[in-house]
Protein backbone atom coordinates (compact mmCIF):
# COMPACT_ATOMS: atom_id res chain seq x y z
CA UNK A 1 0.00 0.00 0.00
CA UNK A 2 1.71 3.20 -1.02
CA UNK A 3 2.39 5.53 1.61
CA UNK A 4 1.67 9.51 1.17
CA UNK A 5 4.62 12.38 1.49
CA UNK A 6 4.67 13.82 4.34
CA UNK A 7 5.22 17.47 3.59
CA UNK A 8 4.07 20.06 1.26
CA UNK A 9 6.26 20.69 -1.90
CA UNK A 10 5.95 24.70 -1.48
CA UNK A 11 4.30 26.93 1.90
CA UNK A 12 1.24 28.68 0.89
CA UNK A 13 3.41 31.94 1.55
CA UNK A 14 4.97 30.96 -1.54
CA UNK A 15 2.20 29.91 -3.82
CA UNK A 16 -0.08 32.58 -3.06
CA UNK A 17 1.77 35.52 -5.12
CA UNK A 18 2.48 33.50 -7.63
CA UNK A 19 -1.33 33.24 -8.24
CA UNK A 20 -2.14 36.52 -7.89
CA UNK A 21 0.57 37.38 -10.23
CA UNK A 22 -0.59 34.86 -12.79
CA UNK A 23 -4.37 35.85 -12.26
CA UNK A 24 -3.19 39.29 -13.28
CA UNK A 25 -1.46 37.78 -16.45
CA UNK A 26 -4.46 35.94 -17.49
CA UNK A 27 -6.33 39.15 -17.51
CA UNK A 28 -4.03 41.17 -19.09
CA UNK A 29 -4.03 37.91 -21.83
CA UNK A 30 -7.78 38.39 -21.77
CA UNK A 31 -7.72 41.97 -22.63
CA UNK A 32 -5.59 41.79 -25.21
CA UNK A 33 -7.26 39.45 -27.18
CA UNK A 34 -10.28 41.22 -26.24
CA UNK A 35 -8.78 44.37 -27.92
CA UNK A 36 -7.81 42.60 -30.83
CA UNK A 37 -10.10 40.34 -31.55
CA UNK A 38 -12.91 43.20 -31.22
CA UNK A 39 -11.04 46.19 -32.68
CA UNK A 40 -10.87 47.86 -29.35
CA UNK A 41 -9.52 51.91 -30.29
CA UNK A 42 -6.92 53.14 -27.98
CA UNK A 43 -9.39 54.80 -26.01
CA UNK A 44 -10.09 51.19 -24.44
CA UNK A 45 -6.57 50.38 -23.01
CA UNK A 46 -7.65 52.53 -19.98
CA UNK A 47 -10.76 50.85 -19.26
CA UNK A 48 -9.82 47.75 -19.83
CA UNK A 49 -6.68 48.46 -17.39
CA UNK A 50 -9.16 49.98 -15.03
CA UNK A 51 -11.00 46.56 -14.70
CA UNK A 52 -8.61 44.44 -14.48
CA UNK A 53 -7.39 46.39 -11.74
CA UNK A 54 -10.48 46.64 -10.36
CA UNK A 55 -11.29 42.78 -10.23
CA UNK A 56 -7.68 42.10 -8.87
CA UNK A 57 -8.85 43.86 -5.82
CA UNK A 58 -12.22 42.44 -5.57
CA UNK A 59 -11.47 40.03 -2.54
CA UNK A 60 -10.04 42.77 -0.08
CA UNK A 61 -12.73 45.29 -1.27
CA UNK A 62 -15.42 42.58 -0.58
CA UNK A 63 -13.38 42.27 3.14
CA UNK A 64 -14.01 45.74 3.56
CA UNK A 65 -17.37 46.10 3.01
CA UNK A 66 -18.23 42.72 4.53
CA UNK A 67 -16.86 44.23 7.67
CA UNK A 68 -18.55 47.51 7.40
CA UNK A 69 -21.78 45.76 7.54
CA UNK A 70 -22.68 46.37 3.93
CA UNK A 71 -24.16 43.51 2.91
CA UNK A 72 -25.82 44.08 -0.39
CA UNK A 73 -22.99 45.62 -1.64
CA UNK A 74 -20.35 42.90 -0.53
CA UNK A 75 -22.74 40.30 -2.43
CA UNK A 76 -23.06 42.12 -5.35
CA UNK A 77 -18.87 43.16 -5.58
CA UNK A 78 -18.91 39.13 -4.80
CA UNK A 79 -20.99 37.85 -7.64
CA UNK A 80 -19.28 39.82 -9.98
CA UNK A 81 -15.48 39.74 -8.95
CA UNK A 82 -15.69 35.66 -8.73
CA UNK A 83 -17.82 35.05 -12.08
CA UNK A 84 -15.30 36.73 -13.90
CA UNK A 85 -12.55 35.01 -11.93
CA UNK A 86 -14.28 32.01 -12.84
CA UNK A 87 -14.90 32.91 -16.63
CA UNK A 88 -11.58 34.73 -17.30
CA UNK A 89 -9.87 31.37 -15.84
CA UNK A 90 -11.63 29.06 -18.50
CA UNK A 91 -10.94 31.48 -20.91
CA UNK A 92 -7.55 31.64 -20.58
CA UNK A 93 -6.94 27.90 -20.91
CA UNK A 94 -9.56 27.94 -23.79
CA UNK A 95 -8.02 30.27 -25.98
CA UNK A 96 -4.66 29.36 -25.42
CA UNK A 97 -5.42 25.84 -26.63
CA UNK A 98 -7.60 27.14 -29.63
CA UNK A 99 -4.48 29.82 -30.53
CA UNK A 100 -1.63 26.42 -30.20
CA UNK A 101 -4.50 24.55 -32.75
CA UNK A 102 -4.78 27.82 -34.47
CA UNK A 103 -1.13 28.36 -35.01
CA UNK A 104 -0.67 24.46 -35.55
CA UNK A 105 -3.88 24.81 -38.76
CA UNK A 106 -1.71 27.84 -40.01
CA UNK A 107 1.63 26.41 -40.43
CA UNK A 108 -0.34 23.61 -42.47
CA UNK A 109 -1.77 26.52 -45.12
CA UNK A 110 0.39 25.32 -47.91
CA UNK A 111 -1.05 21.56 -48.12
CA UNK A 112 -4.48 22.09 -46.79
CA UNK A 113 -6.82 24.62 -48.68
CA UNK A 114 -8.54 26.91 -46.36
CA UNK A 115 -6.50 26.49 -43.43
CA UNK A 116 -5.53 30.46 -42.86
CA UNK A 117 -8.92 31.05 -42.41
CA UNK A 118 -10.16 27.56 -39.89
CA UNK A 119 -6.37 29.05 -38.36
CA UNK A 120 -8.37 32.52 -37.73
CA UNK A 121 -11.28 31.10 -36.35
CA UNK A 122 -9.80 29.34 -34.59
CA UNK A 123 -7.71 32.11 -32.66
CA UNK A 124 -10.73 34.31 -32.57
CA UNK A 125 -11.67 35.74 -29.33
CA UNK A 126 -15.33 35.30 -29.65
CA UNK A 127 -14.92 31.40 -29.97
CA UNK A 128 -12.63 31.39 -27.12
CA UNK A 129 -15.42 33.75 -24.85
CA UNK A 130 -18.01 31.79 -26.05
CA UNK A 131 -16.87 28.24 -25.07
CA UNK A 132 -15.39 29.83 -21.87
CA UNK A 133 -19.15 30.96 -21.25
CA UNK A 134 -20.77 27.46 -21.92
CA UNK A 135 -18.32 25.61 -19.82
CA UNK A 136 -18.53 28.46 -16.98
CA UNK A 137 -22.31 28.16 -17.24
CA UNK A 138 -22.30 24.21 -16.75
CA UNK A 139 -19.97 24.77 -13.58
CA UNK A 140 -22.63 27.22 -12.67
CA UNK A 141 -25.07 24.11 -12.34
CA UNK A 142 -22.52 21.50 -11.46
CA UNK A 143 -21.74 23.34 -8.51
CA UNK A 144 -24.93 22.65 -6.63
CA UNK A 145 -25.50 19.41 -7.47
CA UNK A 146 -23.85 17.59 -4.04
CA UNK A 147 -23.14 13.93 -4.85
CA UNK A 148 -22.92 11.53 -1.83
CA UNK A 149 -19.31 9.37 -1.94
CA UNK A 150 -19.85 6.27 -0.34
CA UNK A 151 -16.66 5.27 1.79
CA UNK A 152 -16.49 1.22 3.02
CA UNK A 153 -13.72 0.83 5.77
CA UNK A 154 -13.13 -2.39 7.95
CA UNK A 155 -10.88 -2.37 11.15
CA UNK A 156 -10.64 -4.54 13.90
CA UNK A 157 -10.73 -2.59 16.81
CA UNK A 158 -14.56 -2.58 15.84
CA UNK A 159 -16.55 -5.80 17.52
CA UNK A 160 -18.47 -8.06 15.33
CA UNK A 161 -21.75 -6.56 14.05
CA UNK A 162 -20.78 -3.01 14.59
CA UNK A 163 -21.20 -0.39 11.92
CA UNK A 164 -20.51 3.27 12.38
CA UNK A 165 -21.60 5.39 9.81
CA UNK A 166 -19.99 9.59 9.32
CA UNK A 167 -21.22 12.59 6.99
CA UNK A 168 -18.22 14.58 6.21
CA UNK A 169 -18.58 17.86 4.99
CA UNK A 170 -16.07 20.49 4.36
CA UNK A 171 -15.47 24.07 2.68
CA UNK A 172 -18.98 24.85 2.29
CA UNK A 173 -17.76 28.52 2.70
CA UNK A 174 -21.15 29.97 4.29
CA UNK A 175 -21.23 33.89 3.35
CA UNK A 176 -21.66 36.30 0.26
CA UNK A 177 -22.36 33.29 -2.52
CA UNK A 178 -23.31 30.16 -0.39
CA UNK A 179 -26.38 30.98 1.80
CA UNK A 180 -29.83 29.95 3.04
CA UNK A 181 -30.80 28.12 0.24
CA UNK A 182 -27.60 26.04 -0.44
CA UNK A 183 -27.77 25.18 2.98
CA UNK A 184 -31.18 24.04 3.47
CA UNK A 185 -30.73 21.81 0.40
CA UNK A 186 -27.48 20.63 2.00
CA UNK A 187 -29.29 19.99 5.39
CA UNK A 188 -31.71 17.68 4.02
CA UNK A 189 -29.44 15.62 2.47
CA UNK A 190 -27.60 15.32 5.81
CA UNK A 191 -30.94 14.17 7.54
CA UNK A 192 -31.65 11.74 4.32
CA UNK A 193 -27.90 10.17 5.42
CA UNK A 194 -28.64 10.05 8.62
CA UNK A 195 -25.13 9.28 9.92
CA UNK A 196 -24.37 8.85 13.40
CA UNK A 197 -21.91 11.66 13.52
CA UNK A 198 -21.71 14.55 10.59
CA UNK A 199 -17.77 16.08 10.83
CA UNK A 200 -17.43 19.28 9.56
CA UNK A 201 -13.30 19.34 7.89
CA UNK A 202 -12.96 23.36 8.21
CA UNK A 203 -14.00 26.53 6.40
CA UNK A 204 -17.65 26.33 6.66
CA UNK A 205 -18.10 29.81 7.39
CA UNK A 206 -16.48 33.23 5.04
CA UNK A 207 -18.32 35.83 5.95
CA UNK A 208 -21.62 38.44 6.64
CA UNK A 209 -21.53 37.52 10.07
CA UNK A 210 -24.51 38.74 11.06
CA UNK A 211 -26.39 36.96 8.31
CA UNK A 212 -24.66 34.03 9.15
CA UNK A 213 -26.49 34.15 12.85
CA UNK A 214 -29.60 33.38 11.17
CA UNK A 215 -28.37 30.10 9.29
CA UNK A 216 -27.39 28.90 12.40
CA UNK A 217 -30.39 27.68 13.74
CA UNK A 218 -30.32 25.74 10.45
CA UNK A 219 -27.73 23.82 11.19
CA UNK A 220 -28.78 23.34 15.06
CA UNK A 221 -31.63 21.69 14.15
CA UNK A 222 -29.95 18.96 12.68
CA UNK A 223 -29.12 16.38 15.09
CA UNK A 224 -27.32 13.43 14.66
CA UNK A 225 -27.19 10.57 17.32
CA UNK A 226 -23.66 10.99 18.40
CA UNK A 227 -23.12 14.71 17.76
CA UNK A 228 -21.49 17.06 15.22
CA UNK A 229 -17.82 17.82 15.39
CA UNK A 230 -15.66 20.51 13.20
CA UNK A 231 -12.60 22.05 13.18
CA UNK A 232 -11.24 25.27 12.03
CA UNK A 233 -10.32 26.24 8.34
CA UNK A 234 -8.31 28.76 7.31
CA UNK A 235 -11.15 30.86 6.08
CA UNK A 236 -12.69 30.86 9.85
CA UNK A 237 -10.02 32.82 10.91
CA UNK A 238 -10.23 35.29 7.75
CA UNK A 239 -13.75 35.85 8.60
CA UNK A 240 -12.62 36.23 12.28
CA UNK A 241 -12.36 33.60 14.38
CA UNK A 242 -14.47 34.82 17.57
CA UNK A 243 -17.50 34.90 14.66
CA UNK A 244 -16.78 31.66 13.05
CA UNK A 245 -16.24 29.73 16.85
CA UNK A 246 -20.21 31.62 18.31
CA UNK A 247 -21.26 30.33 14.70
CA UNK A 248 -20.52 26.45 15.06
CA UNK A 249 -21.67 27.17 18.71
CA UNK A 250 -25.12 28.48 17.64
CA UNK A 251 -25.40 25.78 14.91
CA UNK A 252 -24.39 22.69 17.56
CA UNK A 253 -20.91 21.93 16.74
CA UNK A 254 -18.31 20.63 19.18
CA UNK A 255 -14.98 22.01 18.13
CA UNK A 256 -11.85 20.53 19.08
CA UNK A 257 -9.13 22.56 19.34
CA UNK A 258 -6.68 20.31 19.67
CA UNK A 259 -8.68 18.27 21.82
CA UNK A 260 -10.38 14.75 21.61
CA UNK A 261 -13.83 13.53 22.04
CA UNK A 262 -15.15 9.49 22.23
CA UNK A 263 -17.99 9.14 20.37
CA UNK A 264 -18.81 5.21 21.12
CA UNK A 265 -16.63 3.20 23.59
CA UNK A 266 -14.66 1.99 20.35
CA UNK A 267 -14.49 4.85 18.41
CA UNK A 268 -12.83 8.16 19.05
CA UNK A 269 -12.42 11.60 17.22
CA UNK A 270 -9.57 14.36 17.24
CA UNK A 271 -9.01 17.53 15.58
CA UNK A 272 -6.74 20.42 15.20
CA UNK A 273 -6.63 24.09 14.25
CA UNK A 274 -5.66 25.00 11.08
CA UNK A 275 -2.09 26.56 10.88
CA UNK A 276 -3.12 30.02 10.00
CA UNK A 277 -4.26 30.15 13.81
CA UNK A 278 -0.75 29.35 14.74
CA UNK A 279 -2.10 27.13 18.12
CA UNK A 280 -3.34 24.18 18.90
CA UNK A 281 -2.10 22.15 15.73
CA UNK A 282 0.25 19.45 17.06
CA UNK A 283 -2.25 16.65 16.42
CA UNK A 284 0.21 13.67 18.37
CA UNK A 285 -1.44 15.73 21.74
CA UNK A 286 -5.06 14.91 21.23
CA UNK A 287 -4.37 11.80 19.72
CA UNK A 288 -1.42 10.17 22.18
CA UNK A 289 -4.64 10.43 24.90
CA UNK A 290 -6.87 8.09 23.05
CA UNK A 291 -5.86 4.75 23.90
CA UNK A 292 -4.37 2.52 21.31
CA UNK A 293 -7.63 -0.10 20.97
CA UNK A 294 -10.03 2.67 19.87
CA UNK A 295 -10.89 3.24 16.48
CA UNK A 296 -9.19 6.78 16.30
CA UNK A 297 -10.36 9.50 13.42
CA UNK A 298 -8.06 12.67 13.15
CA UNK A 299 -10.29 15.97 11.45
CA UNK A 300 -7.75 18.18 10.18
CA UNK A 301 -8.80 20.92 7.62
CA UNK A 302 -5.42 20.53 5.21
CA UNK A 303 -4.33 17.30 4.22
CA UNK A 304 -0.82 17.39 5.30
CA UNK A 305 0.52 13.99 6.79
CA UNK A 306 3.01 14.29 9.64
CA UNK A 307 4.92 10.91 9.67
CA UNK A 308 5.29 10.91 13.84
CA UNK A 309 1.22 11.21 14.03
CA UNK A 310 0.49 8.49 11.09
CA UNK A 311 0.93 5.38 13.83
CA UNK A 312 -1.49 7.46 16.28
CA UNK A 313 -4.70 7.62 13.55
CA UNK A 314 -6.75 4.75 12.13
CA UNK A 315 -8.60 7.63 10.00
CA UNK A 316 -8.04 10.90 9.24
CA UNK A 317 -10.07 13.45 7.31
CA UNK A 318 -9.54 16.92 5.70
CA UNK A 319 -10.08 18.96 3.03
CA UNK A 320 -9.48 22.45 1.71
CA UNK A 321 -7.78 21.97 -1.69
CA UNK A 322 -11.88 21.35 -3.69
CA UNK A 323 -9.25 19.43 -6.19
CA UNK A 324 -8.81 22.36 -7.78
CA UNK A 325 -12.54 23.58 -8.08
CA UNK A 326 -11.78 24.25 -11.64
CA UNK A 327 -9.89 22.32 -13.97
CA UNK A 328 -6.97 22.53 -14.53
CA UNK A 329 -6.15 24.25 -11.26
CA UNK A 330 -6.29 21.50 -9.28
CA UNK A 331 -2.68 20.51 -11.37
CA UNK A 332 -1.43 23.54 -9.77
CA UNK A 333 -2.55 22.35 -6.29
CA UNK A 334 -0.63 19.73 -6.52
CA UNK A 335 2.41 21.30 -5.91
CA UNK A 336 1.45 22.55 -2.47
CA UNK A 337 -0.32 19.63 -1.65
CA UNK A 338 0.79 16.57 -3.22
CA UNK A 339 -2.00 14.35 -2.50
CA UNK A 340 -5.15 12.93 -4.03
CA UNK A 341 -8.58 13.39 -3.28
CA UNK A 342 -10.50 10.63 -2.08
CA UNK A 343 -9.66 7.79 -0.59
CA UNK A 344 -5.74 6.69 0.20
CA UNK A 345 -4.54 3.43 1.91
CA UNK A 346 -1.34 4.34 3.96
CA UNK A 347 1.82 2.10 4.54
CA UNK A 348 0.44 1.33 8.08
CA UNK A 349 -3.15 0.10 7.68
CA UNK A 350 -4.17 4.09 8.38
CA UNK A 351 -6.58 5.79 5.96
CA UNK A 352 -6.35 8.97 4.61
CA UNK A 353 -9.53 10.73 2.99
CA UNK A 354 -9.80 13.92 1.28
CA UNK A 355 -12.81 15.98 0.34
CA UNK A 356 -13.51 17.76 -2.80
CA UNK A 357 -14.99 19.97 -0.88
CA UNK A 358 -19.17 20.72 -0.35
CA UNK A 359 -19.45 24.52 -1.50
CA UNK A 360 -17.68 26.23 -3.55
CA UNK A 361 -15.04 29.45 -2.45
CA UNK A 362 -14.52 32.59 -4.85
CA UNK A 363 -16.09 31.45 -8.63
CA UNK A 364 -18.93 29.88 -7.78
CA UNK A 365 -19.04 27.20 -10.23
CA UNK A 366 -17.23 23.54 -10.21
CA UNK A 367 -15.80 22.33 -13.18
CA UNK A 368 -14.03 18.51 -12.83
CA UNK A 369 -14.52 18.51 -9.53
CA UNK A 370 -18.41 18.20 -8.45
CA UNK A 371 -19.34 18.75 -4.58
CA UNK A 372 -19.46 16.41 -2.40
CA UNK A 373 -21.09 15.22 0.75
CA UNK A 374 -18.72 12.20 2.21
CA UNK A 375 -20.56 9.10 3.75
CA UNK A 376 -17.64 7.40 5.42
CA UNK A 377 -18.86 3.59 6.56
CA UNK A 378 -16.85 1.92 9.36
CA UNK A 379 -17.37 -1.83 10.12
CA UNK A 380 -15.59 -4.87 11.69
CA UNK A 381 -13.11 -6.64 9.98
CA UNK A 382 -14.39 -9.72 8.85
CA UNK A 383 -12.28 -12.59 10.55
CA UNK A 384 -11.31 -15.57 8.45
CA UNK A 385 -12.41 -19.46 9.44
CA UNK A 386 -9.75 -20.42 11.76
CA UNK A 387 -8.09 -17.70 12.52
Amino acid sequence: MPAMPAKRRLSVATVFPLIVLGYVLIQIYAAWKAYVGLGFRPYAVPLLAFWIVLMTFSLPILWRLEHRGWHRAATAIAWVGFSWMGWVFLFFWIALVLDVLGVTVGAAQAALPGAAAYASTLRSFPLAAGLAFLVAAYGFFDARRVRVERVVLASAKLSAGTKFRIALISDVHLGALVGARRLRRLIERLRRIDADIVVSAGDLVDGLEDRLRELAPMFDALRPRYGKFAVTGNHEYYAGIPHALDFHKRAGFTVLRGGAADITPEISIAGVDDPTGRTNTDECVPLARIPRERFKILLKHQPVLRPDAEALFDLQVSGHVHKGQIFPFGLFVRLAYPVRTGLTRLANGACLYVSRGTGTWGPPMRVGAPPEITLIEIEAEQKRPGS
